[in-house]
């Protein structure tokens, strides 16, 4: 555990790897998609152990305690071990249904050309019934 007792709220989303950079930790703050108990967080805000963050990213809302506070970025394995990650199943599941049978690529024979109108419909109907 460090002894810091307070750190910025975008460095600490880039420390333990929320976010791929800090810039794109101190954007998501300066758009509102940063909460720091349930109150929007500008990027210079401090936490400090035991707060709430939610971080809407990429369509997900996603919810976080600050567990250990660190500066500097660190490997994968140790960033882990500073935050809990509190977000419901529910929400990291909230895309499954609608992708089923939808993320495969479509296949055509070669020299089968483009589906007719009909051909689309048939296809269009029978995804509908996955």
């Amino acid at each position: 555990m460090s002894n810091i007792e307070k750190v910025r709220v975008d460095k600490w989303l880039w420390s333990v790897r929320i976010f791929k950079s800090r810039t794109q930790a101190t954007e998501a703050c300066k758009s509102g998609k940063v909460q720091v108990n349930n109150s929007v967080a500008k990027p210079s805000q401090l936490i400090q152990r035991g707060d709430q963050l939610t971080v809407k990213k990429n369509g997900f809302n996603l919810q976080y305690k600050a567990v250990d506070l660190i500066r500097k970025r660190v490997g994968a394995p140790i960033a882990q071990t500073c935050y809990e990650d509190l977000t419901p199943e529910e929400e990291l599941n909230k895309y499954n249904e609608w992708f089923v049978g939808k993320g495969k690529t479509e296949f055509r024979e070669k020299g089968a050309g483009r589906p007719t109108k009909r051909d689309r419909r048939k296809i269009e109907r029978y995804k509908d019934k996955l």
